[in-house]
């Protein structure tokens, strides 16, 4: 199955690191962490990666070459001005089976294989996977009641969201609604496939995930990832 990495974006939550080297490079465990998706990936049987690369691509490709080194094809698709998180997936070619689409700064023990059969049960244009992720409120919240009167007062909550992983497995029909887009973001083009009635559907795992896109993501992952490194499918070169 062909895998599309997306890794063109700046990285603007994790200034200035990401000034002088571009957010799929940012170390974790002494590797950038799409090598480690990458890794992961030759680990359960993906071997074909097409990187869709835009902001310092040549130090990505100074990098990955190839694929060689990780036995695995890799090739680029490189965007001239920002498309947004869905609109690079118009420049690719041969786009013309079921494919997975991944976030480059993901870090997660999810089994590919497993979203894709469930995928394919489900039936739909598109499938997301989704996490459960608590947000802490640090402020004293109110509960009105409409009339300028206070049902509850509560301390710091926690709200849980279903929010997305930036792991997504897509039907080549997909493409149809990005073409002609120009700047696509993934979230308008969820709302293009349920204007044309297409079914969406969410994976919901229960693993580890994050997405170091900000600093506290990406201190926690550096805190982990010792722990976690066989779960991840990690294996330090001999």
């Amino acid at each position: 199955m062909r895998v599309v990495i997306l890794a063109g974006g700046k990285g603007v939550r994790l200034a200035p690191l990401t000034e002088v080297i571009p957010k799929p490079l940012v170390p974790l465990g002494g590797r950038p962490v799409m090598e480690i998706v990458i890794r992961q990936l030759k680990a359960q049987g993906f071997r074909r990666i097409t990187l869709a690369v835009g902001y310092l691509s040549e130090l990505i490709r100074a990098y990955f070459q190839d694929g060689h080194r990780w036995g695995v094809e890799i090739d680029y698709s490189y965007e001239a001005e920002p498309l947004g998180t869905a609109g690079p997936l118009a420049l690719i070619a041969g786009l013309t089976e079921t494919f997975l689409v991944i976030n480059a700064d993901v870090l997660s023990n999810i089994d590919y294989h497993q979203l894709v059969r469930y995928h394919r049960r489900q039936g739909g244009i598109a499938t997301i996977s989704a996490f459960e992720r608590p947000l802490k409120i640090d402020l004293g919240v109110i509960v009105k009641d409409g009339g300028g009167r206070i049902r509850d007062y509560i301390e710091k909550p926690t709200r849980r969201y279903l929010v997305s992983m930036g792991i997504y497995v897509f039907e080549p029909e997909s493409l149809d609604f990005i073409r002609g887009q120009g700047y696509l973001d993934f979230p308008d083009l969820v709302k293009l496939f349920l204007k044309a009635g297409q079914p969406v559907n969410y994976y919901l795992f229960p693993g580890y995930w994050l997405d170091i896109g900000r600093h506290e993501d990406y201190a926690q992952a550096a805190a982990d990832f010792d722990r976690l490194k066989k779960e991840l499918c990690f294996f330090p070169e001999d």
